[in-house]
């Protein structure tokens, strides 16, 4: 039987994981990092080592959903996925891929939709965003790849009328190596134009 410090310990973590997950569904933060520390410094905790994995985290974010959002969550992931399908195909030469909350189903009313691009000169997403006359702006996005960590290039634009989108352009060779997962470490997810067609298929019509 664990001790009673041990068992304060594990409710102090769990109750962590609950409120990162509250921060990260209501779209104060996306970084699990910051979201475990600003919920530990909430609870009174900032000074643990004990803080929850980013898996227990994504699992508390899951249950969450599921208890306080599962009248609008569902709508609203498979709204992402659709304007997900529509930049896909819109892109569709630079073999785009879906990544991150759209695709594993925990996005929510903030969350953007994040792709995977591939292309050995990224000026050509820019010039494509351009030609029609598509505001965007220009960034950089580090992931690890391998052992190594990587800058990439990456652009951000609004799609539709409440969508935000990131397209983190890879090299060529990059489609053959996923970046590592922020969640668990793993590599990364990511889903091609039939996969997210069939997600949607699968999900049919939101109830109203």
């Amino acid at each position: 039987m664990a001790t009673t410090p041990r068992r304060h310990e594990q409710a102090m973590r769990q109750s962590i994981a609950a409120e990162a997950a509250r921060l990260m569904s209501d779209g104060a933060l996306t970084d699990f990092h910051h979201a475990k520390r600003k919920a530990a410094a909430r609870l009174g905790a900032g000074d643990t080592r004990n803080l929850p994995r980013n898996e227990e985290i994504e699992a508390a974010l899951r249950e969450h959903q599921r208890l306080f959002e599962a009248d609008h969550q569902p709508r609203q992931l498979t709204h992402l996925r659709r304007m997900a399908l529509e930049v896909m195909e819109a892109f569709a030469d630079f073999r785009p891929r879906l990544v991150g909350p759209v695709l594993t189903g925990t996005a929510g009313s903030h969350t953007r939709v994040t792709l995977h691009l591939f292309s050995d000169t990224p000026e050509a997403v820019a010039f494509r965003l351009m030609d029609h006359r598509h505001p965007f702006d220009e960034g950089e996005v580090a992931l690890r790849i391998g052992e190594a960590e990587q800058r990439l290039p990456s652009f951000r634009f609004p799609w539709g009328e409440d969508t935000e989108v990131e397209v983190v352009v890879f090299p060529e060779r990059g489609i053959r190596q996923a970046p590592a997962s922020p969640v668990d470490g793993h590599p990364m997810e990511r889903a091609g134009r039939e996969a997210v067609a069939g997600l949607l298929a699968g999900e049919g019509e939101p109830p109203a």
